[in-house]
């Protein structure tokens, strides 16, 4: 295994090792070069480590590799990084997409926003559009976010539970901006998306609520309709016993000098009304 020192920065010869080993077999290797590169990229990281990096981002296979060479990039100088990070959002490849997406989110730039287009929010590629989302919400302006949930809103019901949990908490970071379209979106004859849209809606009111338990309940309440599923539970019987032991109404007292302990039985009188 070849270990690369994170203290030696100098020149050409220091750019090609790590670059050699962004490229090696071992996935641990891949991810000390990455850490090298963040920890310390030297007085001209341009030279070399920059395409290096961008460039493994594209076809990296390990997560944790993926995420290393994410935050070695955000160590970097944003004005070499954005234009390259920019340039991989128009990549054939959708990983190299995702990857540039996912790491303009962690650089925090807003000048990025203007670039995540309405095609990559709408990607065929799940895992691009997942993490276009993602990248949107964290760069959008406030006077941004009504556009921003129009294009969000009219994916509800994509994809599999995944994607769909992905859009419904990009949407929920939004805030109550969204409310309007959700309840627009959750008369939408396609069950699926006025599912999708209501789960949502419970999540945005209670956001430690399960996906699942959500989804769940909005696909009864379509199914039903909101008036039907209304009165099946209020019909539904309850599941909490009643408490059948009747309250202790005797009075106790304890002598502060012995400790002794006294109950005085409280006698229940029926009382008889009558018209007058």
């Amino acid at each position: 295994m070849e270990v690369i020192p994170i203290n030696m920065t100098d020149g050409p010869w220091w750019n090609a090792r790590v670059a050699g080993a962004l490229g090696a077999e071992d996935a641990s290797v891949r991810l000390q070069a990455a850490l090298a590169v963040g920890s310390n990229p030297g007085p001209d990281p341009e030279q070399g480590l920059l395409a290096a990096l961008v460039e493994r981002c594209a076809v990296e296979p390990d997560f944790f590799v993926r995420d290393m060479l994410s935050w070695a990039l955000t160590r970097l100088p944003p004005e070499i990084t954005l234009p390259r990070l920019r340039r991989e959002l128009g990549s054939e490849r959708p990983q190299a997409r995702s990857q540039a997406l996912h790491t303009l989110s962690k650089i925090g730039d807003r000048r990025a926003w203007a670039w995540i287009t309405r095609d990559l929010l709408r990607d065929a590629d799940d895992e691009v559009a997942r993490t276009a989302w993602r990248a949107a919400v964290a760069l959008a302006a406030e006077d941004d976010r009504p556009n921003l949930v129009d294009d969000l809103v009219v994916q509800l019901g994509r994809g599999d539970r995944e994607v769909q949990l992905s859009l419904s908490r990009a949407l929920v970071d939004l805030g109550g901006v969204i409310e309007p379209a959700l309840a627009r979106a959750a008369a939408n004859p396609d069950p699926t998306v006025a599912a999708h849209a209501r789960a949502t809606a419970s999540l945005l009111r209670d956001p430690e609520a399960g996906f699942d338990a959500a989804i769940d309940e909005a696909r009864r309440v379509v199914a039903l309709g909101p008036q039907r599923a209304a009165t099946a539970a209020a019909a539904a019987p309850d599941t909490n016993p009643p408490d059948t032991n009747p309250p202790d109404t005797n009075a106790r007292h304890t002598n502060p000098r012995t400790g002794e302990v006294t109950i005085a039985v409280m006698e229940t009188v029926d009382v008889e009304t009558s018209d007058c």
